[in-house]
């Protein structure tokens, strides 16, 4: 059965070319294709013309993959695949041209794929695998429908290791759109800050952050000593909230220094009611005013885009840092949970403090 060509008008999917090889070496050459996926390292020239001429030909020839390559704007720009696994069911797999992530173009070739799949091969059940870590593949399933299942651990080879991997599926009767929220944590400017999405790159500074002495104390529960690995954790952890549609976490920085000086989000949010937001300081940002600032624009924010009732802070009654923080920005007292801090050695009381809409939009 040879390759059709399939088009939405912008983006086509077609029979690999040998013209193709060039294209698909330059993106095997890229770290972030190196990365997540199982091409050769290092590759060469004569990979990738076996790629195109006789690697992805042979799967049409077989049956065992219906591979096509991506072409946009004249040029290659990927490939896109659905391996045949019997009776009704595939797996897809796809890869992008660094040229063109970020445009949408992988997202409309998929789309063309998955139609011609469901409706020209019967396929009832596609399943989607992509190593944990790799938001920009789970992004991509997750705009198509994709269901994120669960994780299988030691499960997916790569270069002589087993990695872990994402799981999920997408039914021939389901839509093609996502099935939850997946949260923006857009970029806020205001009070003379810039509160942007946390990185990995942000990982060194968290874990100073994280290793000072007194956010070890008045956080008892993080690791001690801490790892840049805990860090990076801490970073997957939160990018994870917002796949989630769990809360949305800054790192707040100044203008013109992209370093993160601090750390704040919102969660623990119930529909329509309440939500409550938590934050700490890396020591570079004490006694700058710089986490009261933080507090006052994600209050605008959560009262503005989830349209809750109520937000809550609370602290340690004997972190005067913190509390000063909170009652500057006119949260009220409501009352002491005793014993409901986690500190370094131990438990301490909880001070808890909450404001209303009305109250905020009356300061």
């Amino acid at each position: 059965m040879p390759a059709p060509t399939l088009t939405d008008g912008t983006v086509t999917i077609r029979a690999h070319r040998p013209d193709d090889a060039p294209g698909s070496f330059e993106q095997s050459q890229d770290p972030e294709s190196q990365r997540w996926t199982t091409v050769p390292v290092p590759y060469a020239m004569s990979d990738a013309e076996t790629f195109v001429g006789e690697i992805m030909p042979r799967g049409w020839a077989d049956g065992s993959e219906w591979g096509f390559a991506i072409e946009y704007d004249g040029r290659y720009a990927g490939t896109v695949s659905l391996r045949d696994e019997g009776q009704g069911r595939a797996e897809i797999a796809y890869g992008a041209h660094p040229a063109v992530r970020g445009t949408g173009v992988v997202e409309r070739a998929l789309r063309l794929l998955l139609e011609w799949g469901f409706a020209e091969r019967g396929l009832r059940t596609v399943f989607w695998m992509a190593h944990t870590g790799d938001w920009a593949s789970r992004k991509v399933a997750w705009r198509l429908g994709f269901s994120c299942d669960g994780t299988l651990r030691h499960w997916a080879p790569q270069r002589g290791e087993l990695r872990d991997v994402w799981v999920g599926t997408l039914h021939r009767d389901d839509p093609r759109e996502p099935r939850t929220t997946w949260l923006p944590c857009p970029v806020i400017e205001s009070r003379g800050l810039r509160l942007r999405p946390i990185t990995a790159a942000d990982a060194p500074r968290i874990q100073e952050a994280c290793s000072e002495e007194r956010t070890q104390h008045w956080l008892g529960q993080l690791p001690a000593p801490y790892t840049l690995e805990e860090a990076e954790a801490y970073v997957e952890a939160r990018t994870a909230m917002l796949a989630d549609g769990r809360g949305e976490t800054w790192a707040v920085t100044e203008a013109g220094d992209d370093r993160i000086l601090a750390d704040i989000g919102w969660f623990n949010h119930t529909v329509g009611v309440a939500c409550e937001i938590g934050y700490w300081a890396h020591p570079d940002a004490r006694g700058r005013g710089i986490t009261t600032r933080a507090l006052a624009v994600v209050t605008d924010h959560v009262f503005a885009t989830l349209g809750v009732q109520r937000v809550t802070c609370f602290a340690a009654v004997e972190n005067t840092a913190s509390r000063h923080v909170i009652e500057a920005n006119g949260f009220r007292q409501y009352g002491v949970e005793r014993l409901g801090a986690m500190v370094r050695g131990g438990r301490a009381d909880l001070a808890l403090y909450d404001v209303l809409a009305a109250e905020w939009a009356a300061r």
